[in-house]
Parts: C-alpha cells; sequence; structure tokens
C-alpha cells in the first residue's frame, strides 16, 4: 500500500506539473485583459508595475529558475522545517463579536472626545483574512474561506480552520480585496459574502473582471483614490477627504496573477478606511519595496489600527524578508512609519507558503519589538475578538542597534 501510495502521489505530481505548462502553452486563453485604460506612472497601458521597481518580485524567492523553485516546493525537496497538519483554534461565535445597533437607535450629538473612544473589535480569521467591527459597520479583509489556497483545488492546504464560521459571520458591510492571489482572492467565499449580505466590495483595479465573472459586483479603484462607502459608490481623487466613511486605495509593492500567463494584468494595493475614532490601515500582501509607502498612508490621517503581514518571508535559510513579503523586522518598520497606535500580525500560520518554521513570524517579531522598544504590535489568536485601544500618537525606542540586539542565540537558532 506504501507502494502504491507513492506512485499515485507521483502521478499528481505530474499532473500538477502539466497543468503549470500548459498554462504557458495556451496563453491567449489564459493570459486576461483585466483592465484596459489610460497609461499611468505604474501601468504600461497593458501590465501594472512596482514604481519602485519590479526585479524583488520577478526573480524566484529562493533563487535559480522558476521552475526549480516549483519543483523544490512540490516534491518538498528544499530542506523546510516541518509544520503541524493542525492548529487547534477556537472559533469565535456570534455572541463574541461585537453586538450590533439597535434598529432604530436615539440620535445623540457626540463629542470629539465619545468620537476618539468610538469601540473597535478585531478578529482575525485566519492568513488576511480580518473582521474589524465599530458599531453599526462591519468589515472584511481578503475573505478566504477555502481549504487549499490554489486553482483546480491545488495549492496549499488550511493547516487553522477559519477563526469564524461563514454561518456565524455578522452582516458584512465593506469587503477589501488587496490583489488577485489565491490565497487573498477567494471566489466562492466572495460569492457566499455577496449573495448572503450585498457588501460593497473595494478593489484595486482590474481585479472587479475577476469578481464579475462570478456576477459578484465590486468598486475598482487606482492608487491614492478614495471610495466613499456611504450612498452611491463614488471615485476620486483621495485628497477630497473629510469624516464620512470612505477607503483609500494606497500602494504597497508586490505583484498579481491568478496563471502564469496573466502576471500583473490587475494591480495590487493596500488600503486606508477612514472611521469614526481613528483609520485602520490594511496592507494586503507586500514586500518592504521603497518604504514609502507606509508615509503615503498615514498621511490620510491618524492610524488607530494597522493589520501588518509578518509571514512567508523566508525562502533560503537565515532570509529576513524576500521581495514579495516583508518579514517582522520589516513589518516594525512598516509600523512605526505608519504610527499606527495598535499593529496586528497576520498572514502567518494559515497556509503554508514559504520555509519557516510555524513559529518564526511571531517569535522573530517578539524579538523585534522588544528590541525597538515598541508596545502595541499584538499577537492574537486565530479566532480570538479583541478591543482596540483609542488612538494616541505612537512612540517607540527607535531601530539603531536593531542587528546587535537581534544577533543572539534565540534568534539566530530561528528557521
Amino acid at each position: 500500500m506504501p507502494a502504491f501510495a507513492k506512485i499515485l502521489g507521483k502521478i499528481l505530481l505530474f499532473v500538477v506539473i502539466g497543468v503549470c505548462f500548459a498554462a504557458t502553452i495556451v496563453p491567449r486563453y489564459l493570459d486576461r485583459l483585466y483592465y484596459a485604460g489610460p497609461e499611468s506612472g505604474h501601468f504600461d497601458g497593458e501590465h501594472f508595475a512596482n514604481p519602485d521597481g519590479d526585479d524583488d518580485t520577478i526573480r524566484p524567492p529562493g533563487g535559480g529558475g522558476r521552475a526549480s523553485f516549483f519543483w523544490r516546493y512540490l516534491t518538498g525537496s528544499d530542506g523546510r522545517p516541518l509544520w503541524p497538519d493542525t492548529v487547534p483554534i477556537r472559533a469565535a461565535r456570534s455572541g463574541d463579536l461585537l453586538p450590533p445597533l439597535p434598529s432604530t437607535p436615539t440620535p445623540v450629538a457626540a463629542s470629539s472626545a465619545e468620537v476618539a473612544r468610538t469601540p473597535m473589535r478585531v478578529t482575525w480569521v485566519g492568513h488576511a483574512s480580518v473582521l474589524v467591527q465599530v458599531p453599526g459597520f462591519n468589515i472584511l479583509t481578503d475573505p478566504v474561506w477555502a481549504e487549499k489556497a490554489g486553482p483546480l483545488g491545488f495549492g496549499p492546504r488550511r493547516v487553522a480552520r477559519p477563526g469564524i464560521a461563514l454561518a456565524d459571520l455578522p452582516r458584512i458591510d465593506l469587503v477589501l480585496v488587496s490583489h488577485n492571489h489565491y490565497d487573498h482572492l477567494d471566489l466562492a467565499t466572495l460569492q457566499t459574502i455577496w449573495r448572503r449580505d450585498r457588501p460593497m466590495i473595494v478593489t484595486s483595479l482590474g481585479n472587479d473582471a475577476i469578481l464579475r465573472s462570478r456576477g459578484i459586483p465590486a468598486v475598482a479603484a487606482d492608487w491614492r483614490q478614495w471610495v466613499a462607502v456611504r450612498g452611491r459608490p463614488q471615485i476620486a481623487p483621495a485628497r477630497y477627504w473629510n469624516d464620512t466613511i470612505r477607503v483609500a486605495v494606497t500602494r504597497n509593492h508586490h505583484w498579481g496573477s491568478r496563471w502564469f500567463t496573466d502576471r500583473n494584468r490587475a494591480l495590487w494595493s493596500s488600503f486606508v478606511v477612514h472611521l469614526p475614532g481613528g483609520n485602520v490601515f490594511f496592507a494586503g500582501d507586500t514586500g518592504f519595496g521603497d518604504g514609502r509607502w507606509p508615509g503615503e498612508a498615514a498621511a490620510f490621517g491618524p492610524i488607530r489600527l494597522a493589520l501588518i503581514p509578518i509571514g512567508a518571508f523566508r525562502f533560503v535559510p537565515g532570509q529576513m524578508s524576500s521581495g514579495s513579503h516583508i518579514g517582522p523586522i520589516q513589518a516594525a518598520e512598516v509600523r512605526a512609519r505608519l504610527g499606527a497606535t495598535t499593529a496586528i500580525p497576520i498572514h502567518w500560520g494559515t497556509f503554508r507558503l514559504s520555509y519557516e518554521q510555524f513559529r518564526t513570524p511571531p517569535a522573530l517579531l517578539k524579538a523585534v519589538t522588544a528590541c525597538r522598544g515598541q508596545r502595541g504590535f499584538d499577537m492574537v489568536r486565530i479566532g480570538r475578538p479583541v478591543d482596540v485601544a483609542p488612538y494616541t500618537p505612537f512612540r517607540e525606542r527607535g531601530a539603531a542597534g536593531l542587528a546587535g540586539c537581534l544577533n543572539t542565540p534565540a534568534v539566530r537558532s530561528l528557521r
């Protein structure tokens, strides 16, 4: 029986490889045009690009050729540390979440101090999926409830089930979709949420075409444009900013593709959501790039909560970041440049996308924030709601001497 299982595994592996190679043979079918519009500093009329350079996102993250990278990944011949098959979690129930407002609330004129104390509760669903709640308004980021993050039933398998069952989700008012990779854009999940709640879905240019293919309407905007959430959807330059609930589509450093041949046909982004009591920043999926994009997001106003990725950064031993993903060291720097009061680390511990050990991202983040004197970059558990503190100005001791501070046996032993 074990020999038969090995033979079957090899057959499935060659099927996967065949599908991958077919993607390069049928470009007319797979190289879809998701967006047509005027050229800009990051769009040449056909493909989007990072204005701070794409060399670090084009090269395979572990070096060598792309074919050898995928072969090592698929065969497990890359020396990666073991991960757990499953991670136990306690999923949130409806009673754990922020209660909805009464259907007929009594109007009260709130003072600025009261607005600053507006309750905010956040629940990490897993990976980049996060539920952010303020009274009467629920936001969901990159919702993925799929068992595997990939096309046609292939891809990394979920090791931690979602922190909220789909049936227990409160009514969703706003969905943010950062880009079109399968671990961030899950059409089946989005279709379920759309049919149930009819939320506004905001994304960056081109991704709306992918959603419309499943009958899911979305509002797509370019970097430095905002979308008005209340009332009729509008798009306008982001300099027009007021106290209503709005979403700014902001720059980050990544790339996009659903197949091999449609690379960068749709844009990737981060977001700033303007809310009572302070803004929420969602980084999406990002490398560090020129490091200026956090400051561009911070220019939209004080950030009360930042959702920042810390995982999928190590593809060779000792690596601390990759071109497409930041690790904990750069995540702490992003948080400082945002000036966020509270930051929650995401994009780790759900789908195995790279070669670091399961607990390496939070362990390294703990060491980094201790060295920098950062407070409020809080580890949370999947499915456990936490209340977000009111906005206060960001403070830290600083990054001076960070390399020396991290040069310890405990940090060097992290894989």
